[in-house]
């Protein structure tokens, strides 16, 4: 296992549409530091969008790149990280992110279909009724993503500053265990 101090301070699981990019970028915004998004540096390293690379490489070859960037990240990288949904099931990344400091965020069924956009540049659930797909594919991975969380919030529970500032709490408070954790709100008035 990695030490506590190596890696990203905070990791954001979840099914599609639960909010990991934009509470992410919060939550680095509030905990000054860097944020990064693993489908967005699938497409930056690759030069090709998530759907051409599913069309072209297949989902095998898609996954296989995501757990090889995201071994990377998770050495290199030491702000928050957002995976997309699908990455914490391949073995080799679940086995990476085992006793890190991963925050699932779930969202309410009817939420995601109103952020889902029809389904539109999301390839697994493109097509005739993607909200049921949704389902689908999100009670599937539920299992493995409650596996690798140490803490679950609910995304759909306000804005993404407010679902931030919640996941801030639990790393100031010492709940996700990585001794670079951002202050709180409080301690921050204190200094």
């Amino acid at each position: 296992m990695t030490g506590a101090s190596d890696g990203p301070l905070a990791i954001l699981i979840g099914p599609m549409a639960s909010g990991k990019t934009s509470v992410g970028r919060e939550l680095a915004r509030l905990c000054d530091v860097g944020f990064r998004d693993l489908d967005h540096e699938i497409v930056a390293r690759s030069g090709r969008s998530i759907p051409e690379l599913f069309a072209t490489d297949g989902e095998d070859g898609f996954r296989a790149l995501e757990a090889e960037v995201l071994t990377e990240l998770l050495s290199e990288h030491t702000g928050v990280l957002s995976l997309g949904g699908g990455a914490p099931l391949v073995p080799i990344s679940a086995a990476a992110l085992s006793g890190r400091p991963v925050v699932l965020l779930e969202i309410d069924p009817a939420i995601a279909g109103r952020r889902l956009h029809g389904g539109s540049g999301r390839p697994l659930i493109a097509g005739d009724d993607p909200l049921a797909r949704w389902a689908s594919i999100s009670a599937a991975r539920m299992p493995a993503y409650r596996a690798l969380a140490r803490h679950t919030v609910d995304a759909g529970d306000g804005t993404a500053a407010e679902v931030a500032a919640r996941i801030r709490a639990l790393l100031a408070h010492g709940s996700l265990a990585h001794p670079d954790s951002c202050p709180s709100q409080t301690q921050e008035q204190e200094r």
